[in-house]
């Protein structure tokens, strides 16, 4: 089947429907006119040299090249985490944490399905590689920015319910233990909640790429199952080792509350 290509005067004609959006969120004073407008600049600027820079990944294969992209892609990432929380902790914590649990579960994942259930060769052939890493990545900064959010919030909202916990004896475990567990919850549901509703609420993005590129039904649809079972794997173990330590950087080695390692966006 021949893909059809789209001229970006027709892409144009999509940008108009925004435009109109943005206008009838301005008259009926939404707030978020302006938001509107430069998400969708970033998206059509930042999608358009993503494509150039893939184009250029895909010709040379080389693996520097790749690992290069994949780092880029997780600061990034990273970054983005931390602008999501309302309450982050000092400093480089954030940002290190966050970086850090998603790097772990995101890349760990995706070299175990390149390597052991995909099988390019070399398994870290581009074509597959940076589409599954951006995918992994993007769903896990989603649910460990959830996840990180819900904790420090809870934890300044309960601080006296911590406090007083602390006092009876418990340790910082046990004081945290429902808390961490809600947050943990709030980071994977988003994941849970796409797989209860696949292939009957909605048709996901990758498999829905694959059949407008021209494969068949059924390998998108074994490709699309894949990519759900390990998004949500990583997005899980993203979330708990993110919590975990989230939630210890918030005691010191006394195990006090330190509620002054936080600090509001």
């Amino acid at each position: 089947m021949e893909v059809i290509d789209l001229a970006w005067w027709k892409l144009g004609l999509a940008a108009l429907l925004v435009l109109a959006l943005a206008g009838t969120g301005y008259l009926a004073r939404l707030g978020i006119t302006r938001n509107l407008l430069i998400a969708a600049l970033r998206t059509v600027i930042q999608l358009a040299l993503i494509g150039l820079v893939l184009e250029a990944l895909f010709a040379s294969s080389g693996f520097q090249w790749i690992a290069l992209m994949a780092l880029v892609m997780l600061l990034v990432a990273g970054r983005e985490v931390v602008a999501r929380q309302g309450r982050r902790l000092q400093g480089w914590w954030a940002f290190g944490i966050g970086t850090g649990s998603m790097f772990v579960s995101s890349f760990s994942v995706t070299v175990l399905a390149l390597s052991v259930v995909i099988g390019p060769d070399p398994w870290y052939t581009p074509q597959y590689a940076i589409p599954l890493l951006g995918m992994m990545l993007g769903n896990t900064m989603t649910g460990v920015s959830l996840a990180l959010d819900r904790l420090n919030e809870s934890v300044w909202r309960q601080r006296a319910v911590i406090e007083n916990r602390l006092m009876l004896g418990q340790t910082w475990k046990q004081a945290l233990e429902d808390i961490r567990r809600d947050a943990m919850r709030s980071g994977m549901m988003p994941s849970i909640n796409a797989m209860a509703a696949a292939g009957i609420v909605s048709l996901p993005g990758m498999m829905t790429g694959q059949i407008l590129a021209g494969s068949p039904p059924a390998v998108a649809v074994k490709y699309q199952i894949l990519v759900m079972l390990i998004i949500t794997v990583g997005t899980g173990f993203g979330a708990l080792m993110a919590v975990s330590w989230g939630g210890r950087r918030l005691f010191d080695d006394r195990e006090r509350l330190r509620l002054d390692r936080l600090v509001k966006q």
